[in-house]
């Protein structure tokens, strides 16, 4: 971690904020860099390549570290994407906010400004969704114009990723992130696509100065404080406006649901991979399993565009070969080799099968009815010792297993391990750990009753025609000297992604980048709309705050008297000569949020070339008056050769890129909300209401 000086008098949580997020620079961009994090006391490190990895490897004690860790950890338990902007948008918008905060913009001010930039960003970029179905129907365009079954149509916005660039195979995916690819931009003929060119022309048609002069002022104080917000900054009260449907997609599609076909879902698998193509693939894999089954079980042959991603497990064999990773219909799960035998036995039979919500165990109760621990059963006259309660309860169990012919017993809590030899000897197979979805699958496809004790089991409660088998052999044993085995039955709702490495401090990492790629996919089908990728809507946000800015300056905000009626003429008359000040310090996360995609991407040596790259495309962007038309235009300029040509092995073909919009959106706010959040605590508590402006002190100590 580098170094960095902390000065006592100033902002010490905004500090901290921007030096824990530095650490996860290297996390953005399709050639994402692992760290080892080293524990000092006891030597030992640990390789992580994620961010939730990252914040849990570290030592973040401090109140504001707190807040970091759950900001992320809500971001990654709601939408499992999206974590590694949040990170990165913190630490450069901290010190954006810093800076502001050294200019001596007052407090209030930056919170007002900031919150007035983000919506009108949140609602600027919903010009860049997609439906998926004009995805889809694209798709269909261009299988019809080539003839091929299958072809990575399209190129990414701006930059295409040089042939020398790593991919995601070696270092990972990126988390939420588009990917901004680095050569500068063909000179191929210029066609859009229909959906791309309509919507250019009807933003270069309108009166831009006129609709960005009422975005600026449109949602000042919409946004309710920060600080009222929960530690978890979850938002409700304006969480409508990502679901708002664009001009875009109300006049080139519905929203209403379709079906499609598996070749349809391809292009925007690859285009949400983010250059994690394997991970992709299996995620793609699942989906289209789960639409085949789907298919199956209504006798119909199109699938609807949804995914049931609650159906979907992931089981780790560390120490096996890459190649054997792949997506399983039915349970797949780890048993000790000791059990390789029974396995044997039972594979080839059907097997009836017991559902336990519970423990198996003698001494569970359920919640409320638990024995109390301070009481001793005293043994009675004609009782010998060795008839303990566990043994009488295990042979009873053993019993009724008999007497019902069951063989397999799925149990959601802990197990016996004196019942679990027991039924091994009785050719009997005993799993725990499984978690409640598993358990419902087989219920409805076994026809089984769950129960809280095994002692409830019956005859309507048993299950059938369950079948176990070895995954793949007896010989496939991980690190852990394990085997894993392969539950099913007919017309089953679960599907089982095995995921193996030969290294297995990589395994955790295999596993974080499958389920961030499966979310990207399931809340693309869920919302039926993505964002444009490749650093588009970043780049948006961008040109749009610099125009705000300027027109600031230009026009003074003569009208700012009459949209806030209900603040004080100290802030009324404080915002017109703080906004373009503060709007630009926005935008400047936006310009260090791109300059890191364009270094990690290999492309740039430095974050100067990457910095002046990106500024030549703002000031085309800005000079052109409308940088929506002209993020689409050079947009379509590296997919135009391949409306013309079937024959495109010439021509460098690059997926197009897309983006998930309700976790990216989210994302920003987030994050603007905890640094707003630790603004306000410094100034109030830890600064002090006094010391309100900031002026370089006297350097009071090292932060490492």
């Amino acid at each position: 971690m580098a170094c960095k000086v902390i000065n006592k008098r100033r902002h010490i949580g905004l500090q901290q904020l921007s030096l824990f997020a530095e650490t996860g620079r290297s996390f953005l961009g399709p050639a994402r860099a692992s760290k080892f994090i080293l524990n000092m006391e006891c030597h030992e490190s640990v390789l992580v390549s994620s961010t939730v990895g990252l914040l849990g490897s570290l030592d973040l004690t401090s109140a504001v570290g707190h807040l970091l860790s759950e900001a992320v950890q809500a971001q990654n338990g709601t939408y499992r994407t999206g974590t590694s902007t949040l990170l990165f948008l913190i630490g450069v918008w901290s010190s954006a906010v810093e800076e502001c905060f050294h200019l001596g913009v007052p407090t209030t001010v930056i919170v007002s400004v900031m919150s007035e930039g983000l919506n009108s960003c949140s609602e600027v970029v919903t010009s860049l969704q997609v439906p998926i179905h004009s995805i889809f129907d694209h798709m269909n365009t261009i299988r019809t114009l080539s003839g091929l079954e299958t072809i990575g149509v399209s190129l990414c916005p701006f930059l295409q990723m040089p042939s020398g660039t790593r991919t995601s195979e070696e270092h990972g995916s990126t988390d939420g992130t588009s990917q901004w690819m680095a050569t500068y931009l063909s000179g191929r003929p210029d066609k859009l696509p229909e959906f791309f060119k309509a919507q250019a022309k009807m933003e270069a048609d309108k009166n831009m100065p006129q609709s960005l002069k009422d975005s600026l002022h449109a949602d000042t104080f919409c946004r309710k404080s920060v600080l009222t917000h929960s530690r978890h900054f979850n938002r409700t009260d304006d969480s409508h406006r990502v679901h708002e449907p664009s001009r875009f997609l109300q006049q080139y599609g519905s929203t209403s649901p379709k079906t499609c076909t598996h070749n349809d879902l391809t292009e925007l698998a690859v285009g949400l991979s983010h250059g994690d193509h394997s991970s992709m693939a299996l995620a793609e894999a699942a989906v289209q399993l789960q639409w085949q089954n789907v298919c199956l079980r209504k006798g119909h042959s199109m699938a609807p565009s949804v995914f049931d991603i609650s159906r979907l497990l992931t089981c780790c064999l560390p120490g096996l070969p890459e190649a054997f990773s792949c997506v399983c219909p039915g349970y797949v799960t780890v048993v000790p080799m000791s059990s390789i035998t029974l396995i044997e036995e039972l594979q080839n039979q059907p097997v009836r099968v017991a559902l336990v919500e519970g423990d198996l165990t003698e001494r569970y109760r359920h919640l409320g009815f638990n024995r109390s621990t301070d009481i001793k059963t005293v043994l009675e006259a004609g009782e010998f010792p060795e008839d303990s309660s566990e043994e009488l309860w295990t042979n009873c169990v053993i019993q009724m297993l008999t007497q019902f012919n069951v063989n397999l017993i799925l149990v959601q809590g802990n197990v016996s391990e004196h019942l679990t030899e027991k039924c091994m000897h009785s050719q009997r197979l005993v799993i725990g750990s499984v978690s409640g979805t598993v358990l419902q699958a087989f219920a409805e496809a076994s026809g089984a009753v769950q129960v809280t004790y095994i002692t409830q089991v019956n005859e309507d409660c048993v299950g059938s025609g369950v079948s176990v088998t070895f995954w793949r052999s007896p010989q496939d044993v991980d690190r852990n000297n394990r085997t894993a085995i392969l539950l099913k039955t007919e017309g089953i709702n679960l599907m089982t992604a095995v995921l193996t490495s030969p290294v297995s401090v990589q395994i955790q990492t295999k596993e974080d980048r499958f389920w961030s790629c499966a979310y990207r996919l399931y809340h693309a089908l869920k919302e039926e709309k993505v964002f444009l990728g490749g650093g588009a809507v970043e780049f948006l946000c961008l040109s749009h705050l610099h125009i705000l800015a300027e027109q600031s300056l230009k026009k003074g905000n003569h009208i700012c008297s009459g949209w806030l009626p209900n603040t004080s003429s100290w802030l009324a008359s404080s915002l017109p000569i703080y906004r373009p000040t503060v709007l630009k310090c926005l935008a400047s996360g936006w310009h260090r949020y791109l300059s890191a995609l364009l270094c990690n991407t290999g492309s740039y040596s430095s974050a100067m070339e990457a910095s002046t790259f990106i500024q030549h495309h703002l000031q085309n962007a800005m000079d052109s008056g409308c940088p929506l038309s002209y993020i689409l235009s050079e947009y379509s300029k590296l997919s135009s050769g391949f409306f013309h040509s079937v024959t495109s092995d010439n021509l460098e073909q690059v997926p197009r890129v897309y983006d998930t919009i309700i976790p990216k959106v989210e994302a920003w706010r987030q994050a603007l909300d905890l640094v707003l959040l630790v603004l306000q605590t410094d100034s109030e508590i830890i600064t002090g209401l006094g010391c309100t402006q900031g002026n370089l002190q006297e350097l009071d100590g090292l932060l490492l």
